[in-house]
């Protein structure tokens, strides 16, 4: 287990939970709605919309923390992580929102205090990246996407 800091953001809603995990066996912290003055805001289907979490995080050199989507929303309500998973780097300090797309076909209200997202922790690995004049031969090449599906 490693220690994250978390800063409740001013003027959020103190009775909303930081992250915390529902379950003993969760990957995920489950995020939460701090929405100005708790007022609901609603996503027309098409329509995205950054949504304030009221925190800000402290992590470890060498970790990240990955959004992405709760599963019941994005089958049910159609409403998903645009840029799933998104990223808060270590040296970031400043507010997490969460960008929630409602890609079903009715308005989807998110409420105050609702969870949005789950939130997990991974350790950053860093490349070295080096140029080369070619690359290695392998079986398959530059096929593209979809290439090793094909008879």
């Amino acid at each position: 287990m490693i220690a994250v800091g978390v800063l409740r953001l001013p003027g959020a809603d103190p009775a909303v939970p930081l992250p915390d995990y529902a379950t003993a066996g969760a990957a995920g912290a489950d995020v939460r709605a701090n929405l100005p003055g708790g007022a609901a805001v609603t996503l027309a289907p098409g329509e995205r919309r950054l949504i304030p979490t009221g925190f800000a995080l402290e992590l470890p050199e060498g970790w990240e923390a990955q959004l992405r989507p709760r599963s019941g929303l994005a089958l049910k309500e159609g409403v998903t992580l645009l840029n799933a998973p998104g990223t808060v780097d270590a040296d970031y300090r400043g507010p997490v929102g969460v960008i929630l797309v409602n890609l079903g076909e009715r308005p989807f209200t998110v409420e105050h205090g609702m969870r949005i997202a789950q939130m997990v922790l991974a350790p950053v690995t860093r490349a070295a990246f080096r140029e080369l004049a070619a690359l290695g031969e392998t079986a398959r090449g530059a096929g593209g996407f979809g290439s090793t599906g094909r008879s």
